[in-house]
């Protein structure tokens, strides 16, 4: 048996998969996010490895399956984040997550040393306040005394790796999220690193993804109910993992969005594929050897929906979303009010952490079902300009498969094929996406898989969704209407904090 942890934004999945990298259980156990004003987005690492511990023990548990059948064991974790450790490896101060932004003005600052579009080619992404190089440059100008005393920084899935083992490493597809990564060289890239004045050695070593870094610990062992000498597999970022999980693993395999917190499109491509001179979609490493995968991410795809279904129909309401979404498939489409998602400031395809949410053209008619069909449009409107980049290069984007959470939802999804264009289809493995995609590199990494082909076949296509075009022609229309409520906002944006 295999298994797979999800080190997602809300809480960590842990699932058992078979030997062939089918889902057998799944356990999931949450932890909190702290919100702060200036763009903080934090969480507590510790958090994360008490979450994997208990859902571990849970799911094997529960499945009654001994650790003794565990084979090997891989995490798909959260990227672009920031954890600071000592010498020990222990935490020195809460991570700064992928949807912080507060720094903006470190990120101004190197964008003073680098010319953007020679780093753009070189790290596969903006210079950004998302990514963690200029979230470390915040701490170390801001907390010169945590800064002193870091020995070692990680990204989110590698804390947890190495709490397992007591080894330290991270992969490409993390290692690309950071914008400290030269990706054709494949080495953390001596020159930004200087620019930013960032030592390179406090960065881990990189290693393949389905490296089996090391095994778990006898310490380890009693936290987690695995057994000590289990062997854990390196893993990889979220975004490459969610790409295996829906078998996109090579450039015949199209395209596919992810509806969860944040959200993207992405595809498979044997180059990173650059949006110059625009700059609007980043390329990752994939976890598949020789693979990338070229993406365009938003910060609030999925946590719109959830905003507005909090707001409007309280926490409490387990059935608030479902209901909503409905309400909002009976309103005519067409009206005049849009959404612009940008709770989180966004990445693409604007790279704008001052950016912010609003509605624009609210009326005294509008309810609770216009305003939730707005914030589904918004999203869909926003993701449609990644595809035009996309497309403006040459990548085919006519079929996508939709994962994630909001892809349970038939409103949104013939949303998401009217507004682009193109086929959508809804895969089997709507949540379970990051979980498939790591079981599978773990079972690459131990020998139980010969590559990672066969990850297509763990899922089916179970609905379909062709765009209509005479709504497609109303929401081209529609699409650059809202393209114009950001552009006239945007210098307002400007004017408040980030």
């Amino acid at each position: 048996m295999l298994v797979a942890h999800d080190l997602g934004t809300t809480g960590d999945k842990a699932s058992l998969h078979d030997d062939t990298g089918r889902l057998v259980r799944s356990v999931t156990v949450r932890y909190p996010t702290h919100y702060g004003p200036g763009g903080v987005v934090e969480q507590d690492p510790d958090h994360w490895w008490q979450a994997f511990g208990t859902a571990n023990r849970r799911l094997l548990e529960e499945a009654g399956v001994p650790a003794s059948e565990v084979a090997g064991l891989a995490i798909s974790g959260q990227m672009m984040g920031l954890v600071l450790l000592d010498a020990q490896h222990q935490p020195l101060r809460s991570s700064i997550i992928w949807a912080d932004t507060r720094s903006t003005r470190e990120c101004a600052d190197l964008l003073t040393r680098l010319d953007p579009r020679e780093a753009y080619a070189t790290l596969g992404h903006r210079l950004n306040p998302t990514y963690s190089l200029t979230k470390l440059m915040w701490v170390r100008d801001n907390e010169p005394e945590l800064f002193a005393a870091t020995s070692r920084v990680c990204l989110a899935k590698d804390y947890v790796v190495a709490r397992l083992t007591g080894v330290l490493a991270t992969d490409p597809s993390d290692a690309s999220s950071t914008n400290a990564y030269d990706q054709r060289a494949g080495r953390w890239s001596a020159d930004v690193l200087a620019a930013a004045g960032i030592p390179v050695g406090l960065f881990p070593d990189v290693v393949p993804s389905t490296t089996v870094v090391g095994t778990v610990t006898a310490e380890a062992a009693p936290a987690t109910g695995l057994l000590a000498g289990t062997p854990v597999v390196m893993g990889g970022g979220d975004g490459p993992m969610a790409a295996v999980g829906a078998g996109v693993v090579g450039p015949s395999d199209g395209a596919y969005a992810y509806l969860g917190s944040s959200s993207w499109v992405s595809m498979s491509s044997d180059a990173p594929l650059l949006d110059l001179p625009e700059m609007r979609t980043m390329t990752f490493d994939h976890v598949v050897p020789g693979q990338f995968v070229p993406t365009a991410t938003m910060q609030a795809g999925g946590a719109s929906l959830e905003w507005i279904a909090d707001l409007l129909a309280g926490t409490e309401d387990v059935g608030r979303f479902d209901r909503l979404v409905t309400a909002a498939g009976e309103v005519t489409d067409g009206d005049d009010l849009y959404f612009l998602p940008y709770l989180l400031g966004e990445r693409s395809p604007h790279w704008n952490p001052r950016a912010r949410g609003a509605f624009v053209g609210l009326a005294r008619r509008h309810g609770p079902a216009h305003l939730t069909r707005a914030v589904l449009e918004g999203v869909a409107f926003n993701l449609g300009t990644c595809v035009e980049a996309f497309r403006s290069h040459g990548a085919p984007v006519d079929r996508v498969d939709a994962i994630g959470g909001g892809a349970a939802s038939d409103v949104w999804l013939q949303m998401l094929a009217d507004v682009w264009g193109a086929t959508v289809r809804r895969r089997t493995v709507v949540e379970e996406a990051n979980s498939l995609g790591a079981a599978v590199t773990a079972g690459v990494g131990v020998g139980l898989l010969p590559d990672f082909t066969g990850a297509g076949a763990l899922s089916e296509v179970v609905a379909t969704f062709e765009p209509d075009p005479g709504r497609h022609a109303v929401y081209a229309a529609r699409h650059e209407r809202f393209t114009d409520a950001y552009r006239r906002l945007e210098g307002w944006f400007e004017g408040g904090t980030a």
